[in-house]
């Protein structure tokens, strides 16, 4: 997101070398990836532990219930909520129809969920006949590491490595990723996600296509992709002039901007497809919503006038505020337009599109680049990025505390889903 160095052809800054060096100094090759694909494996796996016993944690919380089996153990809270769900999936599939009630509204279902991941569980499954409960935290944690390592791959081309590993520390500490380790799909979308940006950063068109694919079968976020897509794609355009675009190029271009597109269509179509109703993804999505409806943004200002009352307005307009000065800002700058238009894309899209409940706690795990611009997109890591890192991380697990007694938790007789 911010002007591209004389005579780069990256869509984002050149990256610093480990000690804040230029890049092309001679440390900077196949042996300084290596490093810091291990220190990102250490540090991610360190995160884990402490999640891990988090979650463990919170099972001597959680009163026995159909999803997690008696007596209550790890394993059996990487099934709580969703991860129900995806187990139901994974076992037996996809209804052949919509349920619904006698007033014939469409109740909750298994179309609401993406396929990608259950059908990875599954194949693993398959193949180690492992039950679900071990088979999802597996495919999540095992997704998870590789998140972790595309995440430094993408990062270092903004910072130095070290600014990299510590913002992977701040990111893997936040308080809803305890869910990277759970049945649970952000782990997959950070994977798919982190590798498209990487791919439109280094201009991959024809692989950023394949990945938009796989997240049109994951994650409902092609329409923000789209518009990091659209963005990428103006960048080059507008170095054509130092580097012809050719006509490979531009129709490799176009496919990606098409790509986001199918990505934003394929499930819902796949359920139309399987269910015969035209609006059989929609209407599943609103049977989690009060009334059975979606209203676009609507949900935002009817809870801000509910929490705020009249300062509702003020409120929202200061949430905007903030969001466009943390993209915008001075200090998000090293991020390259394609990253910031991410920051700016992504809540917009969740905005307009989610409620405001405690599933955004999750939601926001896909944020990753704030976790860089709290550090600091530095090029020589300081005493003061350590210690700010190393704050970011303890406020993060104390976070994690509270969300895994009181969001993954269930609290009957009701509670706030994570």
């Amino acid at each position: 997101m911010t002007a591209v160095p004389a005579g780069s052809t990256r869509t984002g800054p050149l990256r610093a070398g480990p000690g804040g060096g230029a890049p092309g100094d001679p440390d900077v090759g196949r042996g300084s990836t290596v490093r810091l694909v291990l220190l990102a494996l250490v540090t991610y796996a360190a995160s884990r532990v402490v999640s891990g016993l988090l979650v463990a944690r919170a099972a001597r919380q959680q009163v026995p219930i159909s999803w997690t089996g008696d007596p209550v153990d790890y394993w059996g809270m990487t099934l709580m909520w969703d991860g129900t769900w995806y187990r139901r999936i994974a076992e037996t599939g996809y209804p052949a129809a919509l349920p619904v009630d006698p007033a014939g509204q469409v109740q909750q279902n298994e179309w609401a969920f993406y396929p990608l991941y259950p059908m990875l569980c599954r194949a693993v499954m398959t193949v180690t006949g492992l039950e679900f409960r071990y088979a999802g935290a597996l495919v999540a944690t095992l997704l998870g590491f590789l998140a972790a390592v595309l995440l430094v791959l993408l990062l270092r081309r903004h910072c130095s490595d070290g600014a990299a590993l510590l913002a992977l520390a701040v990111w893997s500490t936040y308080l809803a990723t305890p869910v990277l380790q759970i049945a649970y799909t952000e782990s997959l979308a950070m994977v798919l996600l982190v590798a498209f940006l990487l791919l439109l950063e280094r201009e991959r068109w024809w692989g950023a296509v394949a990945v938009a694919l796989l997240i049109g079968l994951s994650r409902p976020i092609g329409v923000p992709l789209g518009l990091v897509a659209l963005v990428a794609v103006w960048l080059r355009w507008r170095r054509r002039e130092e580097r012809p675009v050719g006509r490979g190029e531009w129709a490799a271009m176009l496919a990606t901007l098409v790509g986001c597109g199918v990505a934003g269509l394929v499930w819902p179509a796949v359920v139309w497809a399987a269910t015969g109703s035209r609006t059989g993804y929609t209407d599943t999505m609103a049977s989690w919503r009060a009334g059975h409806e979606i209203h676009l943004f609507r949900p935002w200002w009817d809870n801000a006038q509910y929490f705020f009352d009249g300062w509702a307005l003020p409120v929202l307009v200061a949430y905007t505020a903030g969001l466009l000065l943390l993209a915008l800002g001075p200090w998000a700058r090293p991020l390259g337009w394609v990253l910031r238009t991410w920051l700016l894309a992504y809540p917009l899209y969740l905005f307009a599109v989610q409620d405001a409940q405690t599933s955004l706690y999750r939601y926001l795990v896909l944020m990753f680049p704030v976790a860089l611009v709290g550090v600091g997109a530095v090029r020589r890591v300081r005493t003061s990025t350590v210690v700010r890192a190393a704050a970011l991380v303890g406020v993060g697990i104390a976070l994690q505390v509270w969300w895994t007694q009181t969001i993954l938790v269930l609290h009957l007789p009701a509670s706030w889903p994570p």
